[in-house]
Parts: C-alpha cells; structure tokens; sequence
C-alpha cells in the first residue's frame, strides 16, 4: 500500500503512542504539538482528557465522544475539544488525521 503522507511528513520524529494501532508524526512546537495520525481499524482511544485539542480527518472514520455527545466524523470534518473534557473514539476503517494540541507535551518523540 501506498503511504498516504508525503514524505515530508513521514520523516518527522515518530510520536511514542499508548494506544493500540495507532502511530504518529510528531511536529514539534515551543507551545504546542501537531500530530499526523495513521490509525488501524481495530484502534481505539480511551477516555481521557488534557488540554484543548482540534483536528481535522483527511481520510477513514471514527466514532469520537466529546463530553456527552459521541458523532460520527469522516473526510473533511474537523473537530474540537476544549481543555479538560473527557473524550474517547473508535476506528472502523483505517484512518488518518492530524491534531494540533495546545499542550506542548503532550506527545514525546519514539527513541530510534
């Protein structure tokens, strides 16, 4: 299969991600991270919350719960999650999106 990001993306440090079947390319900022995501179809992201947190699906699906209201998100939605509330999301198709986060540490980088 064909990567979907450039490799311009593809050659930025990769995020060190809890989550199962889920991997990140991290860009580094001196307030803030932005993080391009490839998700496999059996991810799923449980409850958590940090700072706030938009993002954008370029391609796939997922069902995310932002506080109390769960929505359905395809190519071309965009999202946002104010500090501090609890959110969580599941894949059913592979997807990939990007997240910029207001916590400047809210990913590390993998050790190579």
């Amino acid at each position: 299969m064909h990567p979907f990001y450039p490799e311009i993306i593809e050659n930025l440090p990769e995020a060190e991600i809890p989550f199962k079947g889920v991997r990140g390319w991290l860009s580094q900022g001196k307030d803030h991270q932005i993080v391009f995501f490839e998700i496999e179809p059996i991810a799923e992201v449980s409850a958590h919350k940090h700072g706030a947190q938009w993002g954008v699906l370029f391609e796939g699906e997922m069902d995310m719960t932002i506080g109390d209201e769960t929505k359905t998100y395809r190519k071309g939605d965009h999202y946002f999650i104010p500090e501090g509330v609890v959110h969580s999301a599941s894949f059913k198709k592979r997807t990939w999106l990007m997240d910029f986060f207001a916590d400047s540490n809210r990913y590390v980088a993998k050790i190579r």
